[in-house]
């Protein structure tokens, strides 16, 4: 009777097991992460920029996601795209993090870095200006600061400025970062900054209006993207693989967990207010968001066609500034679909 017993136990424990795997993710189909006993191994990574839409890199380093793929990752700071894509091409890092927009200029040029996945894709500026200013038109006779000429905000804040013929306006190259240059517009230094979230939900509770939103511009626009160098590209393509899955995860993790993503951009920005970071989150954890991390070849011909009509050098053709094979693996590999449960849409 026993026997019987322990028989009828057995079946229904193989039975449970047979169900569970039946709805399991499919056996290695993340082939990315370390293996036992295996040696990690160290990389070194830059953001061009204190912004919350490096919100997916921040909390990738928090929650430790570069150590579960096998890569000890040190990550630090440079301050605009140009000295980011030098350090990147002397291999001083060995990737970037920053918005291909900025970067797209020096590579079109000929700086050596190459784009390897998009986690976000869109334009997500908008012109900040001070209680007095309603509209673009009220801007005529004052100045907007942007960092640097050449960066991305200065590119884009000139844009508008011819578009719009804003006669008498003063693009005013301030540097630092953005929270730097909205204090600049606190202090009347200058009258308006173009800046993202979650800055812009702090500047509508300090009573400052948003008079201009630069995605109306309808320019192509690459934001946070995972760049790399020849180099790796040549000597560490599998680790170029397990970098581009981590941030694959982080994308996901970062949806899953807003409470820790948030606290991650928070300690980043050195910032509290709640409502803030939640503008953050909206922005780069949802609406922005390209979960199948590939490079938009379309795109980054159109960004350099208006490299070239605005006279800067091209000494490369747009095919030759993105890679899309490490992204389009991890949906070959089955690793998106397991990461997601289902076809990424």
């Amino acid at each position: 009777m026993n026997r019987e017993i322990i028989t009828h136990a057995q079946i229904g424990i193989l039975i449970g097991l047979l169900l569970l795997a039946s709805t399991a993710p499919m056996a290695g189909a993340n082939p990315y992460l370390a293996k036992p006993g295996e040696p990690a191994v160290p990389v070194k990574m830059a953001t061009c920029a204190v912004s919350g839409g490096f919100i997916h890199m921040y909390t990738a380093v928090d929650a430790g996601i570069f150590d579960k793929y096998g890569l000890k990752a040190e990550h630090t700071y440079i301050q605009g795209s140009p000295q980011s894509l030098t350090a990147l091409a002397s291999n001083a890092i060995q990737f970037l993090y920053c918005a291909a927009d900025a970067t797209i200029p020096g590579m079109a040029a000929g700086i050596d870095a190459k784009l390897v996945a998009a986690p976000l894709i869109g334009l997500p500026y908008v012109l900040l200006a001070r209680k007095d200013i309603q509209r673009l038109e009220d801007m005529k006779g004052k100045s907007i600061g942007v960092s640097r000429p050449g960066d991305l905000d200065y590119r884009l804040v000139t844009t508008v400025v011819k578009k719009f013929k804003l006669e008498n306006v003063t693009v005013r190259p301030l540097g630092g970062s953005q929270p730097e240059r909205y204090q600049a517009m606190l202090q009347d230094i200058v009258q308006s900054v173009p800046v993202t979230a979650p800055l812009d939900a702090r500047g509508k509770k300090d009573g400052f209006n948003v008079i201009y939103h630069l995605n109306d511009l309808g320019l192509p626009f690459i934001y946070s993207s995972i760049h790399t160098n020849a180099k790796m590209l040549k000597e560490q393509p599998q680790v170029v693989q397990k970098f581009v899955a981590a941030m694959a995860e982080a994308v996901y993790f970062v949806e899953k967990n807003p409470g820790k993503a948030k606290e991650s951009v928070g300690k980043a920005l050195n910032l509290t207010d709640q409502e803030s970071l939640q503008a953050a989150y909206d922005a780069y954890a949802k609406a922005l968001v390209n979960r199948r991390m590939t490079v938009p070849g379309p795109a980054v011909a159109e960004a350099v066609n208006l490299v070239q009509e605005s006279g800067a050098s091209v000494t490369r053709k747009s095919t030759d500034l993105f890679d899309n094979r490490f992204a389009e693996q991890l949906d070959k590999s089955g690793f998106l679909r397991e990461l997601w449960g289902g076809e990424v849409r």
